[in-house]
């Protein structure tokens, strides 16, 4: 089996476009999308008009939560922008995804981690800054996930992996459309790709066992940072452009 995975689009549909055509040449069996759908300054409602017509295996990500959950003034400035965009039938589906799912049999798809959309999975922020998280760490925030064998996350924007001792394959795809940003909890830190490119994973088992590769792919970077700077969002512009904050 053969899997293309996705994560944190955020709207930004050229970049989406770009990697489903880089996933179209990748011969695969499966396209699995991690959340973080809509919420950024690019094309929110063009992105869901996207995503609804080919339909693909999805999660809920946090800003889906918080664009459907949350008054307008508890909202984040790219919540608010794409929720004032959103239809109807746009929030309907959103609605409608589940925050985990197994696309699969032996594999869980979800957000940040099983149980919470805001945690980091292969990451820890410290007073000091962000590090890789210990085996230690994953192992408690994954929980029970015995009889999986591959585990997708996403909400940290950075393409990464670890294999539990004894356990699953844990892959982060990296952000399809937003390679950079800041984030004040639980202490002030940034996440930065460091190129601006839009990434996803291939994840196959034909070893017999879960292995992954990550791909970076080339877009109209450009033209989605005018997006941004249009919405009044140099800081987001110059992480599109950049891939650094």
């Amino acid at each position: 089996m053969r899997v293309a995975v996705i994560s944190d689009v955020h709207g930004n549909l050229p970049a989406l476009d770009a990697v489903l055509a880089a996933i179209a040449g990748d011969r695969v069996d499966l396209t699995v999308n991690l959340g973080d759908l809509l919420s950024g300054y690019v094309q929110p409602a063009q992105t869901a008009d996207r995503l609804i017509a080919i339909g693909l295996p999805t999660v809920a990500g946090n800003h889906e939560r918080q664009v459907l959950t949350l008054a307008p003034e508890r909202q984040g400035m790219a919540d608010r922008v794409t929720a004032a965009r959103l239809s109807a039938r746009h929030r309907e589906w959103l609605a409608s995804l589940p925050m985990t799912l197994s696309p699969l049999p032996g594999v869980l798809a979800f957000h940040g981690t099983p149980t919470d959309d805001l945690q980091y999975l292969l990451h820890t922020v410290t007073p000091d800054g962000v590090r890789d998280a210990t085996v230690d760490e994953v192992v408690d925030r994954v929980g029970a996930v015995s009889g999986y064998q591959l585990l997708l996350c996403g909400h940290t924007h950075l393409a990464g992996s670890m294999r539990l001792p004894g356990g699953p394959l844990i892959v982060n795809p990296g952000s399809v459309g937003w390679p950079a940003y800041t984030d004040d909890d639980p202490y002030p830190h940034e996440m930065a790709a460091g190129s601006p490119h839009a990434r996803y994973a291939i994840v196959d088992d034909t070893s017999g066992r879960w292995e992954a590769t990550f791909h970076e792919v080339e877009y109209g970077w450009d033209d989605a940072a005018r997006f941004a700077q249009e919405c009044g969002r140099p800081d987001v512009a110059r992480a599109l452009r950049t891939g650094r904050n």
